[in-house]
């Protein structure tokens, strides 16, 4: 289409919104006194107006909405509705989108799996005590995952490396204002676990690949400072999750870079914060090192002790109701918990509290959710999933560098699936670190090095200071 004759239509279609709202607000004025059907128009321009540049704007914002839904902030009240409407919106535009373009990836087995595991899910929910709120998790899910297929992947197609350091530029950037809100005395998070995953599973893995990869020194060290600030959050939240996957993932990275000096620098690093916190606050250091195997190791106060003494209780709770329902679980997204509440079953937007209960472990979330039949599509996707990071791996091994835009991709979900194993949120459509996770899930199973020419090409070191690289797919 020309042009002129795009802005012509435009043109049109706003003088006839126009006329058509200036004709009901003569008709029905009272219409236009209700703050929540202005609130909704409101919404769905803003809608709107992200999907103008899908490709750059409709993720970020998505994100955005997610994540301020989940944390105190004026706006959190409204996020908690906008986001589904984001990701309706996302789904729904982002499959048009990406059936309409002519791209390099297509649909693979890893996408087939994972209708499978939403058919899965929604025959699970079908089961349920509540089968509404089941039902409304499952299409929750469905609409991420077709999301992160379509909206995901072409908010990266051709645009990998503004895609890339943009995630890092917006963790530098979320970093030093939650580190600002926290000396202000304003707990952002609300809870230490949930300001332990965010840093420990999408900030910190993505800092540290930007630090590897700083083109220049005032980058190197805006991304070395913001990981200073992580290093200190992670010790305020003692979220035991967190450090433990951030632990694993410098270990596995200096070993598959071959780069011991990095594992000495960061043990170095990791001192010399204690130190400093220990000048900063000698009371509050003396505690925690006095309570150390108390708060961190066997976490004191807890009906059981030992390493994981507050997960036991959870665990022995989900163990229980997998017993009672082995095959076909206790429904997507809700538990055994008894009688229910006769509210629980009364909203159509929201979960409300009583028809689920906490965990201790994703994996074990949806074990008792979909019991041993249902779960099958579910344990297949993660493993195709490790398999792409393993890849990622092989190839870091092999180089020796970072340089390819899988890496951070696959330093996220690497955190992702060893947080997971100690809280639930893999399977929760509504938090923001979930539809992080799979959006980093669907695009390293295309940016992943694949066997082949390509793959042996990009095991080849390139010569002087390494670039990250694009790793092709063949269409299937």
């Amino acid at each position: 289409m020309r042009p002129q004759l795009r802005m012509i239509l435009i043109l049109l279609a706003l003088l006839g919104a126009s006329a058509t709202a200036l004709l009901f607000m003569e008709r029905r004025p009272g219409y236009f006194a209700n703050a929540s059907l202005l609130g909704g128009i409101l919404a769905v321009e803003l809608v709107l107006a992200c999907m103008w540049r899908f490709e750059k704007v409709f993720l970020p914002a998505t994100m955005l909405c997610f994540l301020a839904a989940d944390t105190a902030n004026p706006f959190a009240a409204v996020s908690f509705t906008l986001r589904w409407l984001f990701l309706l919106a996302g789904a729904v535009a982002g499959f048009v989108i990406w059936m309409k373009s002519n791209r390099e990836q297509h649909f693979e087995a890893f996408h087939l799996i994972a209708l499978f595991c939403i058919m899965a899910a929604a025959a699970s929910a079908s089961a349920s005590s509540t089968p509404g709120i089941g039902g409304l998790k499952a299409g929750s899910l469905f609409l991420m995952f077709l999301f992160a297929a379509t909206g995901g992947r072409a908010a990266m197609a051709g645009r990998e490396r503004a895609f890339v350091y943009g995630l890092v530029r917006a963790c530098e950037v979320l970093v030093f204002l939650i580190s600002g809100c926290y000396l202000l005395g304003f707990n952002m998070f609300g809870n230490p676990n949930n300001l332990g995953a965010f840093i420990g599973v999408l900030a910190l893995p993505v800092l540290l690949w930007g630090g590897l990869m700083a083109e220049n020194r005032r980058q190197r060290q805006r991304c070395y400072l913001a990981l200073g600030l992580c290093g200190i959050l992670l010790y305020v939240s003692v979220c035991r999750a967190a450090i433990m996957a951030d632990v694993i993932l410098v270990i596995g990275l200096t070993i598959g870079l071959r780069r011991p000096r990095m594992l000495v620098r960061a043990a170095f690093a990791g001192a010399l914060l204690l130190e400093l916190m220990a000048v900063a606050n000698p009371g509050h250091m003396g505690e925690f090192v006095d309570t150390l195997t108390g708060r961190f190791l066997f976490k004191t106060g807890q009906t059981h002790t030992g390493v994981f003494g507050s997960r036991q209780s959870p665990w022995d709770d989900t163990v229980a109701a997998m017993k009672r329902h082995p095959w076909f679980g206790t429904g997507f997204g809700t538990s055994d918990v008894g009688q229910l509440d006769a509210n629980v079953q009364t909203s159509s937007i929201y979960t409300k509290e009583g028809s689920n209960r906490e965990h201790g472990s994703s994996y074990l979330a949806m074990a008792e959710y979909m019991g041993i039949l249902g779960i099958l599509p579910f344990l297949l996707l993660l493993a195709i999933l490790a398999r792409s990071v393993g890849r990622v791996y092989a190839w870091m091994r092999n180089t020796g560098s970072p340089a390819h835009y899988s890496v951070p991709l696959a330093l996220v979900t690497a955190a992702g699936l060893i947080h997971a194993g100690f809280e639930d949120w893999l399977v929760a459509p509504g938090s923001y670190l979930c539809l992080a996770f799979w959006v980093c899930a669907f695009l390293l199973i295309d940016m992943a090095p694949k066997p082949g020419p390509a793959f042996r090409a990009a095991m080849r070191p390139a010569a002087g200071a390494p670039q990250p690289l694009r790793q092709s797919t063949t269409p299937v």
